[in-house]
């Protein structure tokens, strides 16, 4: 091959030699001295060519000189120049025409016979050569001819047309493959599989970091709820507050007491009970007192709750509780029978688990009751006040007085939480208060307990008596300490006795004289009422351990020691003194 080109007009001159198995041109070096001085591969130069040589491939005539395309680098050498020299009909793509006129045809076609020429082996090999803009550059600027055909320059690095013997001036681009390409397809597979293995540790991580977000959330639940029951005081040994469970906490706590009395207006009797608001705790409790409990008077004597409560009124009953519970009582609500229905009423019906049937009076005997037996039974104001005072044939009033309890919870439970809205409804009531209480602090009161009952934090407890009305060791531990935070002082083992009066003489001043008489000789006297006339006068005990002070008693009053005797008591005293008209008042 003698073809030769100079691909940066007027720089060294290159000698195409062949192609190679990817069909690149391979060139090698020629000095420039030697090129022939009217060697244009483009046929660019400024002079005139003689006619019949001139290029013109689309035969328009002379063509004006144009600059070749300039890549700005240099095409590698691959062999030694050899010095030898192009013909004159040189193709720069690898063909030679056999135009007999010979003009140059620049894609290597022949005007006559359309034969292609063979391309000879290819002896060396050029390294693939980029332009400005990187392997595609070439390309892009060497492309002059029409759609599907081109003249690639010397930038032109990744296509090359190649001759094929289908048919006369048939070409076609054979793109060889770039050896870049693998190297990047490796490495974006590994950078795939980093990503893959990262992706996969970082789940890893994130699920063991759930794992001890959960474990810490779930610790200090539990903590957290320990530490809450702590505080109530619902752990075993402790209280409130998360104090141990002793005196000197449950005294320290702050209450709120009002004691309320329910007349039977009907029936008759009353019963009696507390309303403990506990600001410390936050919880609410009714405390049941019986009407045997042994109260203290002004004078220094004895009596009973229901005595006091009908003979004494609010005020004095309240202050004789408070010297016997310990208590500070604020207020005293007096609740008759229709008022109590009203409420039920007014607070739309109640639910108790009633314990028994109550009769209905209005009905034949064996009828159908008034209030059924059962859970979660819906009381009305008359069927509530029923349950409520029902005390069955031989009964003790202890299981009234429970009933009571229920009836008072239900309707708290009923009761508006707000201070406001439960104020409206003890002013619909219309019932005439204790002048210590209003209708503003009694309905602010009962809604405090409301909120307690409906959150479950609400109890209602009978306060145990002895037969003679005192408070035993274990109530004063269970209730009077922890619900009523107060200290027992009723009459206990050493104490004074109590003497309870029954007159029987038919003389209306023989107890106040025979009183007197007991209490200037330190004893603590009861009235236990009226009786029968009977003409013998009576010492009854009830304990062998109270004879000597039955026996001490008749002396005091002036009685044969043989009216002492062994019976049952009819009040809550130590020692029962029946007087007959054997007793000798004092003119």
């Amino acid at each position: 091959m003698n073809d030769r080109y100079d691909g940066y007009a007027g720089g060294d001159q290159y000698e195409l030699v062949g192609y190679d198995e990817f069909g690149q041109p391979v060139y090698r070096q020629v000095p420039a001295q030697q090129a022939p001085q009217g060697y244009d591969p483009y046929g660019t130069q400024q002079h005139q060519q003689p006619q019949g040589y001139g290029y013109d491939p689309y035969a328009t005539g002379p063509q004006q000189p144009v600059e070749p395309y300039h890549t700005g680098q240099q095409p590698p050498v691959s062999s030694q120049d050899t010095g030898r020299q192009p013909p004159a009909s040189y193709d720069p793509y690898g063909g030679y025409g056999t135009d007999p006129s010979g003009g140059y045809d620049p894609y290597g076609r022949t005007a006559t016979s359309g034969q292609q020429p063979r391309v000879a082996e290819q002896t060396a090999h050029i390294p693939q050569q980029t332009g400005p803009s990187g392997s595609g550059a070439g390309r892009a600027g060497g492309a002059t001819g029409f759609a599907g055909e081109g003249t690639a320059g010397p930038g032109e690095t990744s296509a090359e047309r190649e001759p094929h013997g289908d048919g006369p001036g048939t070409e076609q681009f054979a793109f060889a493959e770039e050896p870049e390409g693998e190297p990047e397809d490796v490495i974006d597979w590994l950078k795939f599989t980093e990503n893959r293995t990262e992706r996969r540790e970082e789940a890893r991580r994130r699920a063991r970091s759930r794992i001890i977000a959960l474990a810490v959330v779930l610790a200090l639940a539990a903590v957290g709820g320990v530490g809450y029951l702590w505080y109530a005081g619902k752990l075993p040994g402790t209280s409130p507050g998360g104090k141990s469970a002793t005196t000197t906490a449950a005294t320290a706590q702050n209450r709120d007491v009002i004691v309320v009395h329910l007349h039977n207006t009907k029936g008759g009797g009353t019963s009696t009970a507390l309303l403990v608001d506990n600001t410390t705790t936050k919880q609410g409790a009714t405390v049941l007192l019986p009407n045997s409990l042994a109260l203290t008077t002004d004078d220094g004597g004895a009596t009973t709750l229901a005595k006091s409560v009908a003979d004494d009124g609010s005020s004095g009953t309240s202050d004789a509780i408070d010297s016997v519970l310990g208590t500070k009582i604020e207020g005293t609500w007096r609740l008759d029978t229709p008022y109590l229905s009203n409420l039920v009423d007014l607070v739309g019906n109640i639910e108790v688990t009633t314990n028994t049937d109550v009769p209905d009076p209005s009905a034949k005997k064996g009828g159908e009751p008034l209030v059924h037996k059962g859970e979660d039974q819906t009381l009305s104001g008359k069927t509530a006040v029923a349950y409520a005072t029902y005390r069955a044939s031989g009964e003790s009033q202890d299981a009234q007085l429970e009933r009571f309890g229920q009836v008072m919870q239900g309707v708290l439970r009923k009761l508006s939480s707000d201070p406001q809205a439960a104020t409206i409804t003890v002013q619909t009531l219309a019932q005439i208060l204790d002048p210590s209480l209003t209708d503003k602090d009694l309905g602010s009161f009962l809604a405090k307990l409301a909120d307690h009952a409906k959150q479950g934090d609400y109890k209602t407890q009978l306060l145990p008596v002895q037969s003679d009305g005192s408070v035993g060791q274990q109530a004063t531990d269970t209730v009077v300490r922890n619900l009523l935070g107060g200290t027992v002082k009723s009459p206990q083992s050493g104490d004074a006795v109590r003497v309870g009066i029954r007159n029987d003489t038919g003389s209306k001043s023989a107890t106040e004289q025979a009183r007197v008489v007991l209490v200037n000789g330190g004893y603590t006297v009861i009235d236990a009422g009226t009786g029968t006339a009977q003409s013998a006068s009576e010492i009854i005990y009830a304990d062998d351990r109270e004879k000597q002070n039955a026996i001490e008693v008749a002396k005091t009053l002036g009685l044969p020691t043989s009216s002492v005797q062994k019976g049952k008591l009819d009040s809550n005293a130590n020692v029962s003194v029946v007087l007959g008209r054997n007793y000798r008042t004092s003119s």
